[in-house]
């Protein structure tokens, strides 16, 4: 996709306990399965001691018979070979893998959807929050599972509908129960956000006193709104995301014509503010995303960025290794047939 890019670091920790075998690091090699390596080394090593034995066991005879040793060295480098193959096939069986930088897309976003009574204005059809979650449902079936996404309804509150979980199914799912109901406060859009990827409660004090929530660079928020916002402390709320290293991409849903609302049997002109969303987006350096009409929502997807990271992920060895252990064990065999004419 292109657009601004947003903020999504993922991290791999260590293998995990599975289906009773630890898993052992060294470095940035792993094994699944510790004691099978040791159990593989123990044959190989006793499979080297037997050959040595049985080499110089055979050379005091022939000696002794007055027979010269042929081949010297070279002799025995079929059996060389063939243990050499089990000692490699040993080590494949242990399920080894290698940790490797990939690339990815991960991490949490969090869209925070604007259910207030001006998202029921019909400048874009049907109207505007029907056409956010047909954008927002498209966002979210557009992201990979490594990427965990929550859903925030706000209007003068907000409530966290869905916490970020890997299953979309749970997101879209809030996305479709969201109505039209009260006002706006687009500082609440931000803190209950953050509320939602903390997991703590975050708020601005009524004094504008702005809490310090520590980092979290692997979080998006994604506002889907008018931007009509009656809510205080917003600069303080943007400021909160943006010292946290939130990024948080505005997406700007009716037209600056506006359209009129009923409520409580008023008749209210509401308009999309787009200074307010592109303030919110620059402060905490995400991107706005103006959307006039219901054919821009649904490509919103493609416009909007998460950033590409790079994580520590297990490639596995087995594979190659046993290909080696083959090729070893049929050199091993080939040299011993060509060295003395027979299989056995």
């Amino acid at each position: 996709m292109t657009g601004p890019v947003g903020s999504l670091i993922g991290s791999v920790g260590s293998l995990p306990v599975s289906a009773g075998r630890l898993a052992v690091s060294v470095g940035s090699l792993t094994v699944s399965s510790p004691l099978l390596l040791a159990v593989g080394v123990l044959v190989t090593a006793a499979l080297a001691w037997a050959a040595v034995v049985s080499a110089r066991r055979r050379a005091a005879a022939l000696a002794a018979a007055g027979v010269a040793v042929p081949g010297g060295r070279r002799a025995y480098l079929g059996v060389g070979l063939t243990i050499a193959g089990v000692g490699v096939l040993a080590v494949a069986t242990a399920g080894p893998a290698a940790m490797v930088p990939v690339p990815r897309t991960s991490g949490t976003v969090v869209l925070a959807m604007d259910v207030s009574n001006s998202m029921g204005a019909d400048d874009v059809a049907p109207n505007r929050l029907a056409a956010a979650q047909r954008a927002a449902r498209a966002f979210v079936e557009a992201q990979p599972d490594s990427v965990d996404i929550g859903v925030v309804a706000f209007e003068r509150g907000a409530l966290t509908t869905a916490k970020p979980d890997a299953d979309h199914s749970q997101a879209l799912k809030a996305i479709d129960r969201l109505r039209v109901t009260g006002g706006t406060s687009l500082a609440t859009a931000i803190t209950g956000s953050l509320t939602a990827i903390t997991g703590r409660q975050v708020a601005v004090a009524r004094d504008g006193t702005a809490p310090d929530i520590g980092y979290w660079p692997s979080a998006t928020i994604v506002i889907f709104s008018d931007g009509q916002n009656q809510g205080r402390n917003l600069e303080q709320a943007a400021e909160v995301a943006q010292k946290a290293g939130v990024h948080i991409h505005t997406v700007g849903v009716g037209t600056t014509a506006g359209a009129t609302v009923t409520v409580d049997g008023y008749h209210l002109q509401t308009s999309l503010e787009e200074d307010t969303l592109t303030l919110i987006a620059q402060t905490t350096g995400g991107g706005y995303h103006p959307a006039a009409d219901a054919a821009r929502l649904d490509g919103i997807a493609d416009t909007i960025d998460l950033r590409l990271t790079v994580s520590d992920e297990p490639l596995p060895l087995a594979g190659a290794l046993i290909g080696l252990a083959l090729a070893l064990l049929a050199g091993g065999a080939a040299f011993t047939v060509l060295r003395s004419g027979r299989v056995i």
